[in-house]
């Protein structure tokens, strides 16, 4: 037997990082499994590495937007070194040391749950009063004729690549590949886009996907909307998909961003009184119970597959296993796209919010055209902001923004959401001037 603790973590990811430091400084005693990398998906191969390198492209186009600076130049190799130091070189030596020094069993194992509390690795077996599952996602490949012979990466060799491809197709119009686009046209390579869909970022408002669309065209990428590819082929040292629209598209690599799917394989769930639901996520309560001692947090449960939400989600679970038990609570959680500009949202769409039977006003700001800061932040400004009032209660329920610095500043709509701020006390708000925040002064004033 490996040993018995309070808690057992399986799957070392943000979450799985926050619950345990979280009972680890409780004084628990504490056992963490990590088959992979203590850190997952988002600080190796995802959130990190690719924040990272649109830095870069990022600061180059606002030296050429900004009155002053002039053109700036790209230096891959330095973009390189600076994301591999960022990604730990993929060793996380340091985090396994970290956590030993603190006192938890560090087991670098792949782990099942044989029964409740019972959890079997590397051939030992390990007692635990609570276990939380935290393994995260695996990027989800499409079952594609001639899939397998042509060069096809997923966002843990885009953002691991040491030398940038000659060209790229994307496949997938969803926050990774948008993002994703942006790296790779920022530093000069060719990308063709495929997206089955009528506009990007389908989840979003209409206009956010319009206008998403509208600034990757103008950063030289080749958008092809409503197409599939039906198969795949190796010609001439390139890889070419053909579309179900007869047309052909080919690059040297292609970059599929079609979706992620839970890792829940060989876990024993079911042993453990765990249940699944028809995607394959695990299915938890408001604490992120699972079942009588078990938790479930972050991508693995399916519920807004963010990094912050896995970290959220990590201190419902830590808190319900200490006692503190309080529901988690989604609403007014920000989704960003790290694109040039920014893409920031929260809250519900207008559909979202006519299906559920509210009556709702809205509004879309162009903010150039509104406040002073689009203007001293860059010549030829851009900038549009929505929001979405539930008329009878008069709050906001939904937020949208295309603009510089929108991951900052959406923010302030994330609370008012969440806090449920009156409008009349949203109005009378002082923000700084000059700041894109003071849009949404010029928004209430319209609703």
């Amino acid at each position: 037997m490996g040993g018995a603790f309070d808690v057992a973590v399986i799957g070392m990811g943000p979450g799985g990082e926050v619950a345990a430091d979280r009972l680890i400084n409780a004084g628990l005693r504490v056992v963490l499994f990590e088959s992979g990398l203590i850190g997952g998906e988002c600080a190796y191969w995802a959130c990190i590495p690719s924040k990272t390198v649109l830095r870069g492209p990022e600061v180059r186009g606002e030296a050429n937007r900004a009155a002053g600076p002039g053109d700036t130049g790209l230096d891959w190799e330095q973009a390189r070194d600076h994301r591999d130091f960022m990604a730990r070189h993929l060793d996380d030596g340091n985090q396994v040391a970290g956590y030993a020094g603190r006192g938890a069993i560090v087991v670098k194992e792949s782990a099942r749950l044989l029964g409740p509390g019972v959890i079997e690795a590397g051939g030992s077996r390990y007692g635990a009063g609570q276990v939380i599952i935290a393994t995260g996602t695996e990027a989800l490949l499409p079952a594609l004729e001639g899939i397998g012979d042509i060069t096809a990466w997923t966002n843990r060799e885009t953002y691991t690549t040491p030398v940038l491809p000659a060209s790229a197709i994307i496949v997938g119009g969803s926050a990774v590949g948008v993002e994703t686009a942006v790296f790779l046209a920022g530093f000069g390579i060719p990308v063709t886009l495929l997206h089955r869909g009528p506009t990007l970022l389908g989840r979003e408002e209409p206009r956010v996907g319009e206008l998403a669309g509208e600034h990757l065209r103008a950063a030289g990428v080749d958008l092809r909307f409503s197409a599939s590819a039906v198969r795949a082929r190796k010609e001439g040292g390139e890889s070419v998909l053909e579309l179900d629209d007869g047309t052909q598209a080919r690059a040297a690599v292609v970059i599929f961003a079609t979706g992620r799917t839970a890792r829940t394989r060989g876990l024993g769930l079911e042993e453990a009184g765990a249940r699944l639901d028809g995607r394959g996520n695990i299915v938890v309560d408001g604490q992120c119970r699972a079942a009588q001692g078990l938790y479930a947090i972050g991508d693995v449960t399916g519920t807004l597959s963010f990094t912050h939400v896995a970290k959220y989600q990590g201190r419902i679970a830590a808190d319900a296993i200490l006692g503190r038990e309080h529901a988690a609570n989604y609403e007014g959680i920000p989704r960003v796209v790290f694109a040039d500009p920014e893409i920031a949202a929260v809250g519900l769409t207008r559909a979202q919010a006519e299906a559920a039977g509210l009556l709702v006003s809205e509004v879309v700001v162009d903010l150039a055209a509104a406040i002073a800061r689009p203007w001293t932040y860059e010549r030829n400004p851009r900038g549009e902001m929505g929001l979405l009032l539930d008329e009878e209660n008069q709050v906001l329920i939904g937020a949208w923004a295309v603009s510089p610095l929108a991951g900052e500043w959406i923010h302030f709509a994330a609370l008012a959401i969440r806090a449920r701020i009156p409008l009349e006390v949203l109005r009378d708000s002082v923000p700084q001037f000059p700041s894109y925040t003071e849009g949404y002064l010029a928004a209430f004033a319209k609703l």
